[in-house]
This record gives structure tokens, C-alpha cells and sequence, in this order.
């Protein structure tokens, strides 16, 4: 299954937990503003933890991830970096540009868990890059 840009959904779709991503990327917008480009993922995933709280956004850090295959569970867990609310997972990168291995990367993470919304949030360019995925 393919993500699904938000321009292209159905209303329904397109505005699911729409008020809470938006808060998200406020939050992150004020880290990246704040911080700027350049430093390591685990700043930007502190900083924006701390943001999320004092915003009083309820959140799960280094949330893990069952995955199975088909009656086996694989005994090592993927680690989402954010799980916001149970109902958003946040990918945080400091890279040059995310590439199509960042959005497959929070594409499975979305698959393993059944969440439908995903922010994959790139804080290593001059402007913080947000890619919103819906399953």
C-alpha cells in the first residue's frame, strides 16, 4: 500500500487529525526556529519533546513496534522517535533532504502499528521540511 498525499484524499481522509498535525508542526516549527539546522536527530527529538509538553500534547517517545510475519513475531522492535497521542507517529530527521527510503521507513512504521497519520519532519535543511503520510 502506498502513502497517500493529503491533496489527493478524500475529504475525510484528507482532515483526519488534522488539528493535531497542525499542532505537531507548530510545535516543530518553533524547535526549528529556535534550534535552526545542524544539529543531531536526538536534539531535535529532546527539543521538540519539551515543546510538545509545554504545549500539553500528550506523547510517547521512542515508542516500539511489534511487527509480525505472518505467525511470527520478529523478536527485534522498530522504535518509532514520537507517537503523538496514540494517534500520530513523528519521524525526525536532520539530513541534507528526505529521500523515498525516509517516507518508506515511516510508511512500515504506519503499516506495523495501524496508524493512519504520519509526520516525517526533516530539521537539517535552512527550512524545516514536513511530509504528512496517510495510510
Amino acid at each position: 500500500m502506498k502513502p497517500q498525499d493529503s491533496t489527493r484524499l478524500s475529504p475525510e481522509s484528507k482532515w483526519l487529525y488534522k488539528d493535531l498535525t497542525e499542532q505537531i508542526i507548530g510545535a516543530a516549527m518553533e524547535v526549528h526556529q529556535e534550534l535552526g539546522s545542524g544539529f543531531l536527530e536526538y536534539v531535535y527529538e529532546e527539543a521538540l519533546c519539551h515543546e510538545l509538553g509545554i504545549r500539553k500534547i500528550k506523547y510517547e517517545r521512542q515508542k516500539e513496534i511489534d511487527v509480525h510475519y505472518k505467525d511470527l513475531l520478529i523478536p527485534r522492535k522498530y522504535k518509532a522517535d514520537i507517537l503523538v497521542d496514540r494517534k500520530v507517529i513523528v519521524e525526525i530527521k536532520s539530513t541534507s533532504g528526505l529521500t523515498e527510503n525516509d517516507q518508506a521507513q515511516l510508511l512500515h512504521y504506519l503499516k506495523a502499528t495501524g496508524i493512519r497519520i504520519g509526520l516525517l519532519l526533516n530539521f537539517g535543511t535552512k527550512s524545516l521540511q514536513i511530509k504528512r503520510m496517510i495510510l
